[in-house]
């Protein structure tokens, strides 16, 4: 499934209508350039799960949790991790187990840990523009903006 948009609120968009329809236990693997809009795209995700508090990118911390919403929301940030081994020793089946969303930026690093991902593309087209790409789960039928 294929998007186009034209704003950072547009991707939101995006996630916002997913993260409705969403299953708790997801993975979401995100693939895209340093400011393609994934975080964009994750704040949209929460607000379509129901969380009210601010998004933020988890560079620095690694892990940013959500809890509010119809079920828990966990952001992560892959870039400074060297490879899956590192994700184990942070305790990702910890987060697994709690049956929430993990969305899993810079998702290439840590790729053989993360089992039947909804893979999302982001790629800058433009200053603002962004395609987006959306693979696996076939609940995506149900996605209406």
């Amino acid at each position: 499934m294929e998007f186009l948009t034209n704003s950072p609120g547009e991707t939101e968009a995006i996630g916002a209508a997913l993260g409705k329809i969403l299953p708790p236990g997801s993975i979401i693997a995100y693939r895209g350039d340093l400011g393609a809009g994934k975080t964009a795209f994750t704040r949209g995700l929460a607000r379509g799960l129901g969380c009210t508090e601010l998004v933020t990118s988890p560079t620095y911390t690694i892990v940013n949790e959500y809890p509010g919403g119809r079920c828990p929301l966990f952001h992560f940030d892959m870039y400074r991790l060297r490879s899956s081994d590192d994700l184990w020793d942070i305790g990702w089946e910890d987060y697994l187990d709690r049956n929430g969303i993990c969305a899993v930026e810079w998702s290439e690093n840590v790729a053989d840990a993360l089992e039947n991902p909804i893979t999302i593309t982001i790629k800058k087209l433009g200053e603002e523009s962004r395609r987006i790409t959306i693979v696996g789960g076939d609940f995506l039928a149900d996605l209406s903006l």
